[in-house]
């Protein structure tokens, strides 16, 4: 079976070729949460890797951002590098056939939450405020913020991407369809530390990728505005991992020769997307107003409070 051979440029889309764990790897110990989670908290990072020990696990492909500042972080990426290296002579990932994972993410209280892993053209993407780009950030980029991670990102011969990508798609038509079609199961495995549940789903079918393409155009149509420029990707959740990818990518693209341009690893980033009208997606107000008190009040409990804390 081959496939596509369209061009999905357009759309900014690419099909990638996703590597897994092998069959007999414990997925509960292989999966972790993402590097930028619990970054006032490394008693968590403790716990997991006491309960990872040395067995196979993204823990060990990964920099957990609780440690980004800390002495030695040069030492832990040299480890990171040659940890997967050693995963990929050792067969402990294998290589699927080009396409995509359809993903079931079941949080602590069994919510789910659908999502399509894909590859999107960094070609397609600028991080900068006034970006006209198919794929935007959501927030500022703080430019100080890249260069750790460029330098995780630099040597590694893997890419463990945490990047959630938003679609504005209230009618449901790219990732909902996928759940009532007959798809491989590659995975469905508890997380560990109580964080729920997730269930992998193959899309290697040709015309089924055509499907999904056809309907991101059609989306990309429905969102187009006349005179400007659409946006059919917002990054939702991994906006400095994408930024620090696209800059890296940029520094390979001004050395790189043309013909290696177009099908270069680097130009191509593993991204989740995610429907934002989900069921399971849900937005939590940053900000909080207050109503039928006295401020000095608030200020002064505020000041106490922050005061024991230290």
């Amino acid at each position: 079976m081959t496939l596509p051979q369209r061009d999905f440029t357009t759309i900014g889309l690419h099909v990638p070729t996703i590597l897994l764990p092998r069959s007999d790897i414990d997925l509960t110990k292989w999966a972790v949460v993402a590097c930028d989670q619990y970054t006032s908290q490394p008693e968590y990072w403790e716990k997991v890797a006491t309960l990872v020990g040395d067995s196979p696990s993204t823990f060990h492909l990964i920099l957990p951002e609780v440690y980004l500042d800390s002495f030695g972080c040069e030492k832990r990426i040299e480890k990171i590098n040659h940890r997967m290296k050693e995963y990929l002579m050792q067969g402990v990932l294998v290589e699927q056939q080009p396409g995509f994972v359809l993903v079931d993410r079941k949080n602590h209280r069994g919510i789910s939450r659908k999502g399509l892993m894909v590859a999107l053209d960094l070609m397609q993407y600028d991080y900068t405020p006034d970006a006209k780009t198919l794929i935007r950030a959501t927030e500022g980029t703080v430019i100080d913020r890249l260069p750790p991670r460029i330098q995780v990102r630099k040597k590694a011969c893997l890419e463990i991407p945490h990047i959630m990508v938003l679609l504005d798609d209230p009618e449901g038509i790219v990732i909902e369809p996928l759940f009532d079609k007959k798809l491989p199961l590659l995975y469905d495995t508890p997380l560990m530390m109580g964080s729920g549940h997730v269930t992998g789903y193959g899309v290697y079918d040709p015309e089924i990728i055509r499907e999904i393409a056809d309907a991101l155009e059609r989306l990309l149509k429905s969102v187009a505005t006349p005179g400007q420029k659409p946006m059919l990707y917002a990054i939702g959740d991994g906006n400095h991992s994408l930024a620090a990818a696209k800059a890296l990518w940029e520094n390979i693209k001004s050395t790189a020769s043309p013909e290696h341009l177009l099908n270069h690893p680097a130009r191509y980033a593993l991204v989740e997307l995610i429907n934002i009208h989900d069921t399971g997606l849900a937005f939590e107000p940053i900000h909080r107003l207050l109503f039928n008190t006295s401020p000095h009040a608030v200020i002064k409990a505020m000041q106490e409070f922050y005061r024991r804390q230290g």
